[in-house]
């Protein structure tokens, strides 16, 4: 049997996967493919286990099954140890931006479906430091609201408790002066939050970056500069819309890498985990990996 290495969240969408897991092994079984199952673990464990994946080279692809925090655990193992197989995605968890890109269904049987099928498309991945992202890398206000929220809550209101533990933050909204430079802009900037997209949408908002490819080779780069409070609920319709790279508090950019300074400790966060201190060297990989997807797109065309 080909074997497929499944990585998985015991707790991402209250537990909804795991009561899966026998009819996914089932599934994979009926095809000719032994499914090896690794509970998420810390990374060091991880490490292990793509080291062997890597030694046996007996492995045929890799499933997360979670969140993006999990999707992101996953791609930071297969980066640092060199495993350059299809990476599968099971959208299990609370924040899915990754499988929302490419329309990955969010029914077992649909996601079982896309990951024993052969079509599939190439996807940029970004490194902040030493940690690598899918979708974003973010500092400064609001950052952490994922971190701060409370998991219980997270796989009982989905996105929702990231906007009602956002709301909490803002009496805690203090400006940041940093420093940005590139190839395209070198500039100094007191913003309250910044966001480098590898995709459209983070944190649950679907059109942060709405004209974001993940697979054009480029990073889109948003700083939210310091504003008064009553310019907030305007910018927030703006980015429920998609049109806040208009707005006048809003910088926008693209860019291969970049790196960002600041004249004070920052919070960062990296696909909803934490992240590396600052300063940041960002940079993207283009067409780094091959993503089990709904269509087939091998030449790196707009999705």
């Amino acid at each position: 049997m080909n074997k497929v290495l499944l990585v998985y969240n015991p707790s991402a969408g209250n537990g909804m996967f795991k009561s899966n897991l026998d009819l996914i092994i089932e599934r994979f079984q009926e095809k000719g493919k032994l499914v090896v199952a690794i509970r998420g673990a810390a990374p060091a464990m991880l490490d292990d286990v793509f080291v062997r994946v890597k030694e046996e080279d007996s492995f045929e692809k890799v499933i997360a099954a979670g969140g993006d925090g999990t999707i992101n655990q996953v791609v930071n193992a297969m980066m640092r140890n060199g495993v350059d197989l299809p990476l599968a995605v099971f959208p299990a968890g609370t924040a899915n931006d990754f499988a929302y890109y490419f329309d990955i269904p969010h029914d077992i049987e649909g996601m079982i479906g896309v990951a024993l099928g052969d079509n599939y498309t190439r996807a940029d991945v970004g490194r902040a430091n030493e940690k690598y992202f899918i979708n974003v890398a973010a500092m400064g206000f609001l950052v952490d609201v994922s971190q701060k929220t409370d998991p219980n809550i997270k796989n009982t209101l989905g996105v929702i408790s990231y906007y009602l533990k956002g709301v909490t933050e803002i009496p805690n909204l203090r400006p940041i002066s940093v420093k940005v430079e590139c190839e395209e802009l070198t500039a100094e900037e007191k913003i309250y939050f910044m966001l480098v997209m590898n995709g459209r949408s983070a944190g649950g908002f679907k059109r942060i970056a709405p004209a974001a490819e993940i697979n054009d080779g480029l990073l889109d780069v948003l700083m939210f500069r310091e504003m008064p409070i009553i310019d907030l609920p305007p910018l927030l319709i703006n980015v429920l819309v998609g049109d806040h790279a208009e707005n006048k508090n809003v910088v926008s950019f693209r860019t291969k890498k970049l790196r960002i300074e600041a004249d004070q400790e920052v919070g960062t966060d990296v696909d909803g985990e934490k992240g590396p201190d600052l300063p940041l060297d960002i940079e993207l990989f283009p067409g780094r990996l091959l993503v089990n997807t709904m269509y087939q797109d091998m030449e790196g065309s707009k999705w």
